[in-house]
């Protein structure tokens, strides 16, 4: 669906925030709101909880970061539904954060071992050690963005399939961590990543992607400074 200033409603729909939301993620639904509406956009955010059936109308989807047992929770939870497997068929923009581009993939780490995935998406992750705890500042590789920053805290090491592309080169921290200095992917309409902070708070041009995107218009510039000052902020101590 293309939304147009005044005539639509934008869809966000944040994916089972009580399990896959444990590093503030939920923010990057309230950014993505933010941003539209200060463009004269309406935007509606619903949150979707364990046991709600997933709207599959959205024109954006979150899932961000959780625990072994939620996030393999989330995982059967997401295979039943059928809802995630509907929406990116049908190219609709979805975010996948920590927990999120896991589940995407083909197999992850799990308390119990490794587990099935949704298959979506040609990634594997497995353990990795150490944990990867930390600022993260990345180059972007598929998209035209600013340089990428936020903070990761994970086990695992996720390496991505032939002609999956990342999202970006690590210039400082781990990101994917399977050796290829790489954070996320990029495939059609879905990015994956690591970065929390939230992300998308932090990366106000990759909200304006995504919504750009979604709604099929270019996102006029906004004045943000304290946004501005938050990311010099951290690349700062990045560096020092």
């Amino acid at each position: 669906m293309t939304v147009s200033t005044g005539d639509s409603t934008l869809s966000i729909v944040h994916v089972y925030p009580t399990v896959l939301g444990l590093y503030g993620d939920r923010g990057n639904a309230l950014v993505l709101a933010d941003r539209a509406r200060r463009r004269g956009f309406a935007a509606t955010v619903r949150s979707v909880d364990p046991g709600e059936a997933i709207p599959r109308d959205a024109d954006l989807y979150l899932l961000g970061g959780g625990e072994d047992l939620a996030q393999t929770t989330a995982t059967e939870l997401l295979a039943a539904d059928g809802a995630i497997v509907t929406v990116m068929a049908r190219g609709a923009v979805v975010l996948a954060v920590c927990a999120g581009l896991q589940v995407l993939g083909t197999t992850f780490a799990a308390a119990r071992g490794q587990v099935p995935g949704l298959g979506l998406i040609d990634i594997e992750t497995h353990p990795g050690h150490p944990r990867a705890v930390g600022e993260v500042v990345a180059d972007p590789v598929e998209l035209d963005l600013p340089t990428l920053t936020g903070y990761e805290n994970h086990g695992g090491r996720t390496t991505l399939g032939p002609g999956v592309r990342p999202l970006g080169r690590v210039r400082h921290g781990v990101g994917n961590g399977a050796g290829d200095g790489t954070d996320g992917f990029v495939v059609g309409r879905t990015v994956g990543t690591y970065l929390h902070g939230p992300v998308l708070a932090r990366n106000p041009a990759l909200a304006d992607l995504l919504l750009q995107w979604a709604t099929g218009s270019a996102m006029s510039p906004l004045d943000d400074p304290e946004v501005d000052a938050l990311r010099a902020e951290r690349l700062a101590s990045v560096a020092h």
